[in-house]
């Protein structure tokens, strides 16, 4: 069993950056590619971001992928959501997800953890 732990996040002023940080327990970290979603308010979750298992593979969607970046650091069990000019409707509650496979878009993990709010003000 896999728990995960999101923080970071927090209200910013549009053109701000933040950087989220996914902590993993209770599994062996290597086994697990990690996604990000995010989740605004009477909206459908939606995928941000997706990295394999060594950090050698990310895939992001052409919504976000010229502002977020996504990485991970094995020794410290995180993988890390870097979000850059951010924007209004960028405000969500953000949450991680590890699963066994790498599939990026996919909605498909086993394990999600209870998410991080950020808001961007005008």
């Amino acid at each position: 069993q896999v728990q995960l732990v999101e923080s970071g996040g927090g209200l910013v002023q549009a053109g701000d950056s933040l950087r989220l940080s996914c902590v993993a327990s209770g599994g062996t970290f290597t086994e697990y590619s990690v996604g990000w979603f995010r989740q605004a308010p009477g909206n459908e979750r939606k995928f941000v971001g997706a990295i394999n298992w060594w950090g050698t593979s990310t895939y992001l969607p052409p919504s976000v992928r010229d502002r977020f970046t996504v990485s991970r650091d094995n020794a410290k069990n995180t993988v890390y959501l870097q979000m850059n000019n951010l924007k209004p409707e960028d405000t969500a509650v953000y949450f991680c997800a590890a699963d066994p496979d790498y599939a990026p878009g996919s909605n498909d993990y086993d394990y999600w953890g209870q998410g991080t709010q950020v808001t961007v003000s005008t």
